[in-house]
């Protein structure tokens, strides 16, 4: 019975916190819109870079992004879109600061991992896995932007509307690459394609520092809110440091895994690791309501790989192209070497 009056308490203070469902709407189909923009444009970047490859190289990618396959399951698309908003409308901050903070630490160890170069494409798997961490960046920036505003509906909906426009602007885009690049960029007669034939090696770089800013602007949010609701009370620092520190070793742990593992089975290890360990972080110092929004993470993160299956896949084939390259040359080099 003390069980669940406590449980009912903790969604009594998760509803005080978010009680305007309106709002709550409209920052998950801002994250909805982040997902899906982020995702149609990589797959546009990654269309162009099939076409522009040799023959022998696309003809090994032809599988991943045959048009059939790239432009079927729309509907499988729309119904993940509004799922995904309806779930970053549900998640509350609290969860949502938490794990900006826990992709965030993960993608400084997995860039740290990679160095500074900047064509390592391993960094392009770590952007097709951050989907569902990158609508809470965009629901957790809100939810901070707009603390106290006296009209934070007009400006949410305003939000909502650009990031709508947006959207279907990219989808749109996608959709005309899908079916008409191959054939435009060689007449020269349409104004997109010839754009996206001379500057569409630079959508993955922009991206990437799109992303880096929404986490960037985020993470700083997420701090405010995780002191505010955690670490403002007595003596929670002394009990939240060496969490933090096993936290932060669980992560460095689950990067290490993941490059020792290849396929998608490593993907998803790593997301039931780092969800695994959230979720045991808010047993011991959250509330039943952030427990059953940690679930809802799991939901959220499980459906975001479905509609991008092409997208993970040729990040993985790239990943393991950049890892036989430097053995081939290696082989190369010891062919050419005199016998001593």
């Amino acid at each position: 019975m003390f069980f669940s009056f406590s449980w009912s308490w903790g969604m009594f203070e998760w509803k005080s916190i978010d009680s305007n469902l309106i709002d709550s709407f409209f920052r998950g189909l801002v994250g909805a819109c982040g997902i899906s923009v982020l995702c149609n444009l990589i797959r546009v970047y990654n269309f162009i870079e099939t076409c522009s490859d040799s023959e022998t190289k696309a003809k090994s990618k032809q599988s991943l992004f045959s048009l059939g396959h790239l432009l079927r399951g729309n509907w499988i698309k729309v119904l993940q879109f509004w799922f995904l908003t309806v779930l970053l409308s549900l998640v509350g901050s609290r969860v949502s600061s938490l794990t900006v903070l826990e992709f965030s630490l993960r993608a400084v160890s997995a860039w740290a991992s990679a160095g500074l170069d900047s064509r390592c494409r391993g960094l392009d798997l770590l952007l097709m896995q951050c989907q569902f961490s990158l609508g809470c960046a965009l629901t957790c920036s809100l939810h901070f932007l707009h603390q106290g505003a006296p009209h934070s509906s007009i400006s949410l909906f305003l939000a909502a509307a650009l990031s709508w426009t947006l959207a279907s602007a990219c989808h749109s885009l996608w959709s005309h690459v899908a079916r008409l690049y191959p054939l435009h960029s060689k007449a020269g007669y349409c104004g997109k394609c010839s754009t996206l034939l001379a500057s569409g090696h630079t959508i993955l770089a922009s991206l990437q520092r799109a992303v880096v800013f929404a986490f960037a602007v985020a993470t700083v949010a997420s701090t405010s809110t995780v002191y505010d609701h955690f670490l403002s009370q007595k003596d929670a620092l002394k009990f939240w440091t060496p969490l933090t520190l096993c936290y932060t070793a669980v992560v460095v742990y689950s990067q290490e895994d993941q490059q020792r593992q290849t396929g998608t089975e490593a993907v998803l290890h790593t997301v039931g690791l780092r969800l695994g360990a959230l979720l045991v972080l808010m047993l011991t110092v959250g509330n039943w309501s952030d427990v059953l929004h940690v679930l809802l993470s799991f939901l959220g993160e499980a459906v975001c790989p479905l509609p991008s299956e092409d997208l993970l896949k040729a990040a993985l084939q790239e990943q393991v192209d950049m890892r036989g390259a430097p053995v081939t040359k290696q082989r190369n080099a010891m062919k050419r070497s005199p016998h001593q």
